[in-house]
């Protein structure tokens, strides 16, 4: 597993959960530390196949989770706020012109219109949950982070001494299951979910993955 990717206004160990909050990892040690989640660490881990007790690891795992749940959030903006602008639009033509119209082509060209802006809105919105909610590493990412917000829960609920509601954000309840045959192209696909080269708020090392080498996916 790489080293945990640098990140500007991050220290070491520290991650960004839910709300853009930055939070701090607990140690492996202090969940091994519970027998009952020291044995679900190891049972996830060879079914996820991942260290749930190594701290770089798990590190690098909350801070790719945090991309992909802020990577959905932006594509949710993107489509949301045109989408409801040209509703609206629609909706107040029609409330203050087209319902008054006689029958005619106008208004039948209207009411084409709208048919076509709400497939064009079904279609975009079909591709970008395709593409996000789809993509298989991203899934892998989902998975092990909804294992370990398992894992930390258990050790919490027999003692451990953990900040209430760590690792701070919620489970995936959706498309959050474990494909092994996507850990083959990690690297490539991980560029591709994480990476959005036309956002002007990703840094640029993200765009190719961790930094630390000129193809950008750090050291191995």
């Amino acid at each position: 597993m790489p080293a945990p990717f640098d990140e500007p206004g991050l220290g070491p160990g520290e991650y960004r959960a839910r709300g853009d909050i930055v939070r701090s990892l607990v140690p492996g040690a202090v969940l091994a530390a519970v027998p009952e989640a020291r044995a679900a660490a190891g049972a996830e881990g060879r079914r996820l196949r991942f260290d749930f007790l190594d701290d770089a690891a798990v590190l690098e795992l909350l801070r790719l989770r945090h991309l992909d749940e802020a990577a959905l959030h932006r594509a949710g903006t993107r489509l949301g706020i045109p989408t409801a602008l040209v509703s609206f639009a629609l909706f107040a033509g029609w409330g203050a012109y087209v319902q008054h119209w006689e029958p005619g082509r106008e208004k039948y060209l209207h009411y084409g219109l709208c048919g076509a802006v709400g497939v064009l809105v079904v279609a975009l919105y079909a591709v970008t949950l395709t593409r996000h909610w789809g993509s298989r590493p991203r899934q892998n990412v989902r998975a092990r982070a909804a294992a370990y917000r398992r894992i930390a829960h258990l050790a919490r609920d027999h003692g451990a001494r953990l900040p209430d509601a760590y690792p701070h954000y919620g489970p995936y309840p959706f498309a959050a299951v474990f494909r092994p045959e996507a850990e083959a192209d990690h690297d490539a696909a991980e560029a591709e979910a994480y990476a959005d080269a036309d956002d002007p708020d990703m840094p640029a090392d993200r765009r190719g993955g961790p930094p630390g080498a000129p193809d950008g996916k750090g050291p191995r």
